[in-house]
């Protein structure tokens, strides 16, 4: 994959990226590749679920790609709490940049990967920058993301909107640059593979399926089992038929596996983990996407697919035509939306981006704005965030 970038800085840049999970390695890998093209030394830090046998040892995706080095961090053991993965982290992540002191660390979002890693580098003064600040969502996600803003050097975001969410948050508008989300690079162009090698691979044996994601919620974690067993008996209810990736590992997380080992396979194909161009075309020919995954808000939307959001975990992150929402428990409004949505398709949806991230990431890379950034933040008093954000970096 080439990329048409302009002429990288006279000095090249080690530039790290931190990748806990199968999906911030989706938002990352685009960025990455172009900073390569683009002459910088690319390290990939992988750690999180990537390195737990049950939720797909994810970090071999992270060995295929070219150009780029890695070093591997086990930073949990199944079942750990939150905060004792975040303390692990830290103390991982800073033995690790001690001795290898990136000029550019690069984290994603809303995991406790991000949070432990933004917080070394804010401690230590090592420019740090995050992807995809200033979105809102439930659950704890939103806590770990708005931390991660206050934390971090500079901010590429997905949106103006977001981009005048860091600036109420008090930072400079010099530091907040309109990215687009990077994900949506690669759902921009063709896959690389059929539908008919993704269901081989994957043993599909539907050509008419949707797609069901349904990760825990931290704060609800005490009904994610009876909020499993509801979705879930509505979808088999339905007789359709249905591709399920299976759920991240945070809190609650159990309660789902516990449902999905008693789903049908005459009607559910279960699978931990999917390479992403393999998930990307899954998507473009799934009859409708249900869950809670923030690919229900963003990138079904992008591709057109009518989606069912459930539950609290992406409230309010998009406003999109083809995305519905439902309680798990709402049996009604589900069965109606897979009547009524299964197989239509709605003009793309660009409020995140049209698939442009990875280019203007290295206009910025390359740029001088983000390096003449102080190191030593400041807050951003000085003028309404609403005329602040029209300031943002361009």
């Amino acid at each position: 994959m080439t990329f048409k970038v302009k002429s990288a800085r006279p000095e090249a840049k080690k530039v790290l990226f931190v990748t806990g999970t199968r999906a911030d390695f989706g938002k990352m890998k685009p960025l990455a590749l172009a900073a390569v093209s683009a002459g910088h030394k690319v390290t990939f830090f992988v750690t999180g679920m990537h390195m737990l046998r049950r939720y797909g040892l994810t970090k071999i995706e992270v060995a295929q790609v070219e150009g780029v080095s890695r070093s591997e961090f086990v930073n949990q053991r199944e079942g750990d709490s939150q905060d004792r993965i975040l303390a692990e982290t830290i103390s991982g992540f800073s033995a690790y940049i001690a001795e290898e002191r990136p000029d550019l660390v690069v984290v994603h979002g809303d995991r406790v990967e991000a949070l432990a890693t933004a917080l070394v580098c804010a401690i230590n003064y090592v420019r740090c920058v995050h992807v995809e600040g200033g979105e809102v969502s439930g659950t704890i996600d939103e806590v770990y993301r708005h931390c991660n803003t206050k934390l971090c050097t500079a901010h590429l975001v997905s949106s103006v909107d977001a981009a005048r969410r860091v600036v109420r948050l008090g930072e400079t508008p010099q530091s907040v640059f309109v990215m687009g989300s990077p994900e949506l690079d690669a759902h921009s162009k063709p896959s690389g593979v059929t539908i008919e090698s993704v269901r081989e691979r994957y043993e599909i044996p539907w050509d008419d399926y949707g797609i069901a994601i349904l990760h825990p919620v931290t704060s609800e974690s005490d009904t994610m089992s009876a909020q499993a067993q509801a979705m879930f008996g509505t979808l088999a209810a339905s007789g359709r038929r249905f591709v399920v990736i299976a759920p991240n590992n945070d809190p609650g997380s159990a309660s789902i596996f516990d449902v999905l080992e008693k789903l049908p396979s005459s009607h559910f194909r279960v699978i931990p983990s999917m390479r992403f161009s393999y998930f990307s075309e899954l998507m473009r020919h799934a009859g409708v996407m249900v869950g809670n995954s923030s690919a229900g808000v963003r990138e079904a939307p992008f591709l057109g697919v009518p989606s069912l959001d459930i539950g609290t975990r992406q409230t309010n992150r998009s406003i999109a035509r083809s995305i519905t929402t439902a309680q798990a428990s709402d049996s009604a409004t589900i069965r109606h939306f897979l009547d009524k949505n299964w197989g239509q398709r709605f003009s793309p949806d660009t409020a995140f981006g049209a698939g442009s991230a990875a280019e203007r990431f290295v206009e910025i890379l390359n740029g001088e704005a983000l390096w003449a950034l102080p190191k030593q933040k400041q807050f951003f008093d000085g003028e309404p965030a609403s005329q602040a954000a029209s300031q943002v970096a361009s």
